[in-house]
């Protein structure tokens, strides 16, 4: 895994423990063709500096980021961002953007308090392996 921060593209910040987390990575890595993303978990090292240089709580902070751009993206405008950055189909959640925030945050806060409870947790952060590894943060 790679230990360098930089800023030649985006890293998407997830819950390691939280099987949904890990799932909506296993979801992003084969859909990003062009490997444009890199991962970090919250719990990380490198998760916790990046919350800290975007001035994002990193205790209480149950929610996939984006850092992009020097911008972070937190909750529903994480998943977003992330699905258009995807192309293709996924770009049809891009129109979304238009709905409140609080609207789109209210649904997402919802699935997040629930998260544990209808998708189980795991003892320790999601491992990658093989091709994938380079493109995680640690």
């Amino acid at each position: 895994m790679s230990t360098e921060i930089s800023d030649d593209g985006p890293v998407i910040l997830f819950d390691g423990v939280c099987n949904l987390c890990s799932g909506f990575v296993q979801f992003v890595l084969p859909r990003d063709t062009e490997e444009k993303y890199r991962f970090a978990s919250l719990q990380s090292d490198v998760g916790k500096e990046l919350l800290a240089e975007h001035d994002l709580p990193s205790d209480e902070l149950e929610s996939v980021v984006l850092i992009e751009d020097g911008e972070s993206y937190v909750k529903s405008s994480a998943i977003i961002q992330i699905a258009t950055g995807l192309g293709g189909f996924y770009r049809l959640l891009s129109p979304f953007r238009y709905v409140p925030r609080s609207i789109r945050d209210r649904i997402y806060d919802f699935v997040a308090d629930h998260r544990y409870r209808w998708f189980g947790k795991k003892d320790q952060c999601m491992m990658p392996s093989g091709d994938v590894q380079s493109r995680f943060l640690e």
